[in-house]
């Protein structure tokens, strides 16, 4: 890691009445009007059709929100108007991306994702647009006071995988993206490795849209002993990593395979095989539940109803469960507002803002954004919720390998000081 990346790298239920006053004399302001009976204006963005990450599925759970919010009144009496945008894992088009939200008057930004973080935070605080339950790629989303995260993000993911693999694993080897993002990962994940006294992971570099990934497989792979682990992160190319892993040999690698939620999810379990999958036994680390839980019930019944024929839309992918949480923020912190403030940009920051003990029906810990809530982390000060799952790939089905949620905290906490 160059050392201009490493200084790249280290840089409700709402309480009505405190809501309602702090709200109360708020002037007309830019999102919508005193009394205004339009709609609530947001927008979600992710990219698409990029030969690295893609999200399609975050503009459909959005879209599929969307619809089943208006057929049930709405917010407070106004529809939701839900705008969508492709990133393009792009600075030029998500900052055009920014612009066409507020050219819209849009109140918020929800449930999106973007690795352009530097520069749709400074856009969106030009335009004084919150971020509302982004992904959690990027740092500048735990650093933007616009920002109200409500997962730990990859530094949550990371640094749980850390302590999963310590438990089981000799050592460990980690492939990740080539990038300033993906220089992020070793400092979480060996931060989770050293709480429990293991060594630093082998830190491997991969391109992440390559078509190939022998070479850096067999560096992955050493001595191939059992006691040895392989965790890929690599996003939507990590299922090219773990075939380039296949082809060493006639024989699954006796090394056990581990990755982070977004990288392996249950569809690509299902594509490489199921139970008879080279990811069976597979140590995986999530923010939330599997998505075979029953907590996803009311979400599962929302796309059958309103995304039936959407094929973008996967239940067990991270991104799409994170855009459904987070509107489901959105929604409840706005149904919450004083039904005589005006719906605004700012007014819908300062709800936040004021938000504390919000359920998720146990998608996630209760949320909050007030002062109490955040953790307070150096380097990511917005971070509120530092909690992840461990699970295991069994009979060819992501399940727990622990019951209910780990608090990373503590590893977190260390590795962003130790930056």
């Amino acid at each position: 890691m160059t050392e201009r990346r490493i200084r790249r790298v280290r840089r409700a239920v709402v309480p009505l009445l405190a809501t309602s006053a702090l709200l109360s004399g708020c002037g007309v302001l830019p999102g919508s009007s005193a009394g205004s009976r339009g709609p609530v204006v947001v927008m979600t963005w992710a990219p698409q059709g990029t030969k690295a990450t893609n999200m399609p599925g975050m503009v459909a759970m959005a879209e599929a929100f969307e619809k089943y919010v208006n057929d049930n009144g709405g917010l407070n009496g106004r529809k939701l108007k839900v705008l969508t945008c492709n990133e393009r894992n792009d600075a030029v088009a998500v900052s055009n991306c920014v612009q066409q939200a507020a050219d819209a008057h849009a109140v918020a930004v929800v449930g999106s994702y973007s690795e352009q973080g530097r520069t749709f935070t400074t856009a969106l605080a030009s335009t004084d647009i919150p971020y509302i339950g982004g992904y959690g790629i990027t740092q500048d989303e735990y650093l933007s006071p616009l920002s109200y995260p409500v997962n730990g993000g990859l530094p949550a993911l990371l640094a749980g995988s850390g302590e999963q693999l310590a438990e089981k694993c000799r050592k460990v080897a980690l492939v990740r993206p080539d990038s300033i993002t993906g220089d992020q990962f070793p400092i979480f994940l060996d931060q989770g490795l050293k709480s429990a006294g293991h060594a630093p992971a082998h830190d491997l570099l991969a391109k992440d849209d390559a078509t190939e990934y022998s070479g850096v497989a067999a560096q992955a792979v050493g001595d191939d002993k059992a006691s040895g682990c392989v965790s890929a992160v690599l996003g939507d190319h990590t299922s090219t990593f773990f075939d380039s892993l296949r082809r060493l040999g006639d024989e699954k690698p006796k090394v056990r395979l581990s990755s982070v939620i977004g990288s392996v999810q249950q569809s690509l379990v299902n594509a490489t095989g199921g139970a008879n999958s080279p990811l069976e036994g597979a140590l995986v680390t999530d923010w939330y539940p599997p998505a075979s839980d029953p907590k996803w019930a009311e979400m599962k019944s929302v796309v059958d109803k309103y995304a039936f024929s959407d094929d973008r839309i996967d239940v067990a992918d991270p991104g799409a469960q994170t855009t459904w949480i987070a509107y489901t923020a959105f929604t409840e912190v706005v149904r919450a507002m004083d039904k005589s403030t005006a719906v605004t940009s700012r007014t819908v920051q300062r709800a936040f803002d004021a938000t504390t003990g919000l359920s998720t029906g146990g998608l996630t810990p209760d949320l909050g954004w007030t002062e109490n809530d955040l953790l307070n982390l150096p380097d990511h000060v917005r971070l509120n919720n530092a909690k992840v799952t461990y699970q295991v790939i069994t009979n060819g089905r992501l399940v727990p390998q622990k019951a209910g949620f780990v608090d990373v905290a503590p590893t977190l906490r260390a590795a962003t000081a130790s930056g």
